[in-house]
C-alpha cells in the first residue's frame, strides 16, 4: 500500500464513521421527539407525561451537544495527522528533549493533554448549562476544577510509569516487544481493579458502611444465599456532584465492594434495592465480568500485534501526514497515531460489543428474577429510568449501536414475562 492509498482509505473510513454517526443522532432526535407526546403504555402506571418529556427534551440536548462534539473530534483528529499537528509537536520534541524516551513520552502527553483541554469547553457545557438545567447536576465550578486536578494528578502518578515501560519495551526488546508490552497491560490492569476501590475511588468521593441494620441483614441474606462475599456494603455520596443514581461492584477478589449511590437508597424500597442488587450479583455469578476482562485482554492483544505489523510500514506514518523526523520517535508517533486512528476503522463493529453487552444484561436480569421478585427489579429500573430522565423511546438502530443496556420497553417486558 501506498502512503497516497492510506490517506485515501483513512479519509473515506473517517468520512463514513462521521456520516454514520450523525444520521445515528438525527435518527434518535427524531424518534424521540415523535413518541415525546405519549408514554408508552407499559410505563404509563409509574411515569407522568411531564416525566418522559423531560426525558426526551433531556436526551435530546445530550444528542444535540454530541452532534456539535462528533464534527469537533474528526476536525480535531485531521488537524492532528493530516493537518500537520503531531508532526509539529515531533519536530518540537526532537529540538526540546535529547533523551529519546523523553522525546517519545512528550509527543504523547503533548497531545492527549491539548485534546483534553479542547474538550473542556464541551464538558462544561455539558455539566454545567445541559445537566444544570434539568437539575442534575450537584457540582460546583470548583469541585470540578478540584476534580480536573485530581485526576490530571492521578494520571500521571499511574500512567507515566506505564508509558515510559511501554516506550522502553517497544524500542529495546525486539520485534517481540508487543507480547511484553501486553504482559505488562495485563498486569497493570488487574492491579487498578485491586486498588481501585480502596485507594482511587476515596479521592474523588466519600464511602461509608451502609448504616441501616434491616437492609443490611436483608443484603447479607442475600450475599449468603448467593454465595458471595465482599468487603462490605458502602453508601457513596453521589449527591455530592449528582441527582442520578446508580449501584455497582467494585474491585476484584478480596477487594471487591458493593457500593450504592446516596441517591439510589433514599429513592427504592428495600425489596427493590435487592433486586438490584441481585442483578449485580447476577454478573458475578455468570461470570460476566471475567469474561468481559478477558476479551478485553484478548482484543489488546490483538490491536497490539496489529501495530507492530503496521509500525515497520512507512506508509502508515506518511499516510497519516508524519514524517518521521528521527528513527528513535517511530514508537511513539506508531503508538500514538494507531491509537488514534483506531476508532475511526472500528465503529461500524460497535452494534457487536452492544449486543454482547445487552446479552449479559439479560442474563442478569434472568438470575435476579431467580433469587427476587422480577417485579421489583421492574419497578426498580422504572424509576431509576425516570430519576436518571432515560428516555423510554430511544430509536431502535442508533440503541444497537450505541446501548449497553437493553432499552427499555424490551428490557421490562422480558422482565414481566419472567416474573412468577
Amino acid at each position: 500500500m501506498t502512503a497516497f492509498q492510506f490517506s485515501a482509505l483513512f479519509l473515506s473510513a473517517l468520512l463514513i464513521t462521521t456520516l454514520v454517526k450523525l444520521w445515528l443522532a438525527y435518527r434518535h432526535l427524531g424518534h424521540i421527539q415523535k413518541h415525546r407526546t405519549q408514554v408508552p403504555p407499559d410505563f404509563s402506571a409509574q411515569i407522568d407525561l411531564a416525566a418522559h418529556q423531560k426525558a426526551a427534551d433531556y436526551t435530546r440536548a445530550k444528542i444535540h451537544l454530541g452532534l456539535l462534539n462528533v464534527l469537533f473530534d474528526a476536525a480535531l483528529l485531521l488537524m492532528f495527522t493530516l493537518g500537520g499537528g503531531i508532526q509539529q509537536i515531533a519536530d518540537w520534541a526532537l529540538l526540546t528533549f535529547d533523551d529519546a524516551l523523553m522525546q517519545g513520552a512528550a509527543i504523547i502527553l503533548v497531545v492527549l493533554l491539548l485534546s483534553a483541554l479542547l474538550e473542556t469547553p464541551f464538558n462544561w457545557y455539558r455539566t454545567f448549562v445541559i445537566e444544570a438545567r434539568f437539575g442534575f447536576n450537584k457540582m460546583t465550578p470548583l469541585l470540578y476544577l478540584i476534580d480536573m486536578i485530581k485526576g490530571l494528578l492521578l494520571g500521571a502518578v499511574l500512567g507515566l510509569p506505564l508509558l515510559f515501560g511501554v516506550l522502553w519495551l517497544m524500542g529495546k526488546v525486539g520485534q517481540n516487544w508487543w507480547l511484553y508490552v501486553w504482559g505488562v497491560w495485563v498486569v497493570f490492569n488487574l492491579l487498578l481493579l485491586f486498588i481501585y476501590p480502596t485507594f482511587i475511588a476515596p479521592l474523588f468521593n466519600k464511602f461509608s458502611p451502609l448504616q441501616d441494620e434491616t437492609l443490611k441483614a436483608r443484603i447479607s441474606a442475600l450475599l449468603q444465599k448467593c454465595g458471595f462475599t465482599a468487603q462490605g456494603l458502602f453508601v457513596m455520596d453521589g449527591s455530592k456532584r449528582s441527582a442520578h443514581g446508580n449501584a455497582y461492584f467494585t474491585g476484584f477478589g478480596k477487594t471487591k465492594r458493593i457500593v450504592f449511590f446516596d441517591t439510589l437508597l433514599a429513592r427504592l424500597s428495600p425489596a427493590e434495592i435487592e433486586a438490584v442488587l441481585a442483578h449485580e450479583l447476577g454478573h458475578f455469578k455468570q461470570h460476566h465480568v471475567i469474561k468481559r476482562i478477558i476479551s478485553s485482554f484478548v482484543m489488546s492483544l490483538a490491536f497490539l500485534w496489529l501495530l507492530a505489523q503496521l509500525m515497520q510500514a512507512a506508509w502508515f506514518y506518511t499516510g497519516l501526514g508524519v514524517t518521521i523526523p528521527h528513527e528513535s520517535l517511530a514508537t511513539a508517533l506508531a503508538l500514538l497515531l494507531f491509537f488514534m486512528v483506531m476508532p475511526v476503522f472500528s465503529f461500524l463493529l460497535n452494534p457487536l460489543m452492544s449486543f454482547y453487552s445487552r446479552k449479559h444484561e439479560f442474563e442478569a436480569d434472568a438470575y435476579a428474577a431467580q433469587q427476587t421478585d422480577a417485579r421489583d427489579l421492574s419497578s426498580a429500573l422504572v424509576k431509576m429510568y425516570q430519576d436518571n430522565a432515560a428516555t423510554l423511546t430511544p430509536d431502535p438502530l442508533y440503541s444497537t449501536f450505541y446501548d449497553s443496556h437493553p432499552p427499555a420497553m424490551v428490557r421490562i417486558a422480558r422482565l414481566k414475562s419472567l416474573a412468577v
